[in-house]
């Protein structure tokens, strides 16, 4: 993930949550007679790579400084189902309004690191790697990258200020393949990555002659990647891009393209079940 305050995201991301469910207060949490201690357990009903420990943990810590949670998993580890992944001691009524949109984060984040491993595991012993891409949820774009990397993938840029991704619409108006690049050029930081989408191998010759160095592969047909892998010859960084799935991306990756992004990893997600169980004295 680009270098960034996760711990800053990660309490912007905790306090928006606890505004939206709590507001001016939990009115059904006052039915807990006041200071009551209780004692939680959380498990998973299904197999899941676990992510989002920190997320989980800020829910309960911003709402009960003194609570306790101790893990019996970390962030990256396979859990099965019905196993124990930690135990919370503290204030009753705070770890009952904490509970929601901890576990929100947790099954949230931990979804995107598993479809992510799948992926990564899909493709094992390729040297292809698995991107994300910026379809997101908006608000958590940085905790979503972060269980991508969780789950073994790689990160594109964050956003629209920290990289190039000229596509057809962009090319249309500078006038030109050639022409867009050569803006490109002279107008982005050394350090900014300039990536360009192409759409035939037409338009991948013209792409290579222009000095791109990252292109991507818009809906190329496996046949078609092929051939521009060897077209271009390590000339450029080649990606693949659209209508991947867990069925086909290990041909893809066959085909001898550097990356594949997927929008999946990100957007089409299933939360993992998860329980928590509190108990009062």
């Amino acid at each position: 993930m680009p270098h960034t305050n996760l711990a800053q995201h990660i309490h912007t991301n905790v306090r928006a949550a606890l505004d939206e469910d709590i507001g001016n207060g939990d009115l059904t949490a006052q039915l807990i007679a006041e200071h009551t201690q209780a004692r939680a357990t959380v498990i998973t009903r299904e197999a899941a790579v676990i992510c989002g420990t920190l997320w989980f943990e800020d829910c309960f810590l911003t709402l009960d400084p003194d609570c306790k949670v101790s893990w019996k998993v970390q962030d990256g580890q396979l859990v099965e189902a019905n196993q124990t992944l930690c135990e919370i001691h503290g204030d009753a009524r705070a770890m009952l309004s904490a509970e929601r949109p901890a576990l929100n984060f947790l099954q949230t984040l931990s979804a995107v690191a598993t479809q992510t491993r799948r992926y990564v595991d899909a493709t094992k012993g390729l040297p292809t790697k698995i991107m994300d891409t910026r379809k997101t949820l908006p608000g958590l774009r940085m905790a979503q990258k972060y269980a991508v990397k969780v789950g073994g993938g790689h990160n594109q840029r964050t956003g629209l200020f920290d990289g190039v991704l000229i596509k057809e619409n962009h090319i249309a108006a500078a006038g030109g393949i050639s022409e867009v690049m050569e803006l490109a050029f002279q107008t982005t930081p050394p350090h900014v990555p300039i990536q360009i989408e192409v759409e035939t191998l037409a338009e991948l010759d013209e792409a290579l002659l222009a000095g791109a160095k990252l292109i991507l592969l818009d809906n190329f047909s496996l046949a078609d990647m092929h051939l521009a892998v060897t077209h271009a010859a390590k000339r450029a960084e080649l990606e693949a891009s659209g209508g991947i799935t867990l069925e086909n991306v290990r041909r893809v990756a066959e085909t001898g393209v550097d990356r594949i992004s997927i929008g999946a990893l990100t957007k089409d997600i299933k939360a993992v079940d998860l329980s928590m169980r509190i108990e009062l004295p």
